[in-house]
């Protein structure tokens, strides 16, 4: 092998290393970035706390523009929310201590208001309801408002109960 053959082979091995390096790049961007990001709704790591002033009133605006024509403006929800109506559904439960959302966490509680009822992931198989998704009306922070807003509510008896609840899932 000459000088030549040798300087020829440099010479190439320089852009096949530029070239491998942009392709390690390449992959561990798509490793610790992209993929990441592509996690829909990653699980909620904390409770949520009720809501106050401002972020109270966002809140506020937020429940009554999408959720008090099921569940109240005051979230009392609909009449006899226990007893199934002639289709089989059962009526949009009360918000409010009185009904059973300080039961369920909070992660439970966002899934159900992006994602609506469905049978087998937010609700028993078979299972129907009139609760329709908001995940293409609301983001995750707007779900997070308006319980925020909901639990400012609640009395520290049930605030805890569903923070015990919540802070349960997460440790799993």
């Amino acid at each position: 092998m000459n000088k030549r053959d040798t300087k020829q082979q440099k010479s190439l091995l320089i852009p096949i290393l530029i070239i491998l390096s942009a392709l390690l790049l390449g992959t561990l961007i798509g490793i610790f970035v992209v993929i990441p990001a592509m996690k829909p709704n990653p699980p909620k790591t904390s409770w949520i706390e009720p809501t106050q002033g401002e972020l109270w009133l966002q809140g506020q605006a937020l429940y009554q523009q999408h959720c008090a024509s099921c569940h109240g403006s005051n979230l009392e929800g609909q009449t006899n929310w226990r007893q199934r109506k002639a289709d089989g559904k059962l009526p949009a439960p009360p918000h409010d201590e009185s009904g059973h959302t300080w039961h369920h966490p909070d992660a439970e509680l966002i899934a159900i208001t992006r994602d609506g009822m469905v049978p087998g992931v937010t609700a028993p198989e078979g299972y129907q309801s009139d609760m329709p998704g908001f995940g293409k009306i609301l983001s995750d922070a707007e779900i997070e408002l308006i319980l925020g807003y909901i639990k400012s509510f609640w009395s520290d008896r049930a605030l805890q109960a569903q923070k015990e609840v919540t802070l349960q899932l997460i440790q799993r």
